[in-house]
């Protein structure tokens, strides 16, 4: 391997990737996915879509995830700064509702592997920032779930500013991980 290194964190599956960049007065070399170099790290899924997203600074986005077609994600930032958030949506998990944080940003090159059935979202704490990630399905319309990003029961301790939020009118309108284990039987 050699190329990552692989940081387990607190919540089984999820995963904080740092590549290895290779940098001289030209600027910076880095690979950024290698199939085998992720198998090796217990990362062997098969990526079918990439996406790619810019917002300015307080754009919160999520918490999201696919119901009936679950995908795992592969996220990293390529322009600026994001706070990114995994919370457990796995019904038979010990940390069921458990939340993990981790910095993302163009200058640290860090990536973050989410597994399926974990709720994501992200916090734009630059001017702005790009943000891309890899998933192991396609995006269905109307398959989508989500939580609302400050539902006291996960308690995400997101690093807010004071100024206003910028979200989507769906964003809003997310109800808490009760609603989302009540509705699911």
């Amino acid at each position: 391997m050699g190329k990552i290194t692989v940081e387990t964190c607190e919540i089984e599956g999820l995963k904080v990737i740092t590549p290895t960049v290779f940098g001289d007065e030209r600027g910076y070399f880095v690979e950024t996915y290698n199939y085998n170099d992720y198998k090796e790290a217990g990362i062997d899924q098969v990526f079918v879509q990439d996406n790619q997203s810019s917002s300015v600074k307080n754009v919160l986005r999520g918490l999201h995830f696919q119901i009936n077609h679950p995908q795992d994600k592969l996220v990293r930032v390529l322009a600026g700064e994001v706070f990114d958030v995994a919370v457990d949506l796995r019904p038979d998990s010990s940390t069921y509702g458990k939340w993990f944080g981790v910095l993302l940003s163009a200058e640290n090159k860090k990536q973050f592997f989410i597994p399926k059935n974990f709720a994501h979202g992200f916090l734009v704490l630059s001017d702005y920032a790009e943000f891309a990630y890899k998933c192991t399905d396609f995006y269905h319309p109307g398959d989508e779930g989500g939580i609302k990003y400050d539902d006291p029961d996960i308690g995400v301790e997101w690093p807010l500013s004071g100024e206003a939020l910028i979200m989507s009118e769906k964003d809003k309108k997310w109800g808490g991980i009760r609603e989302y284990t009540e509705s699911r039987g």
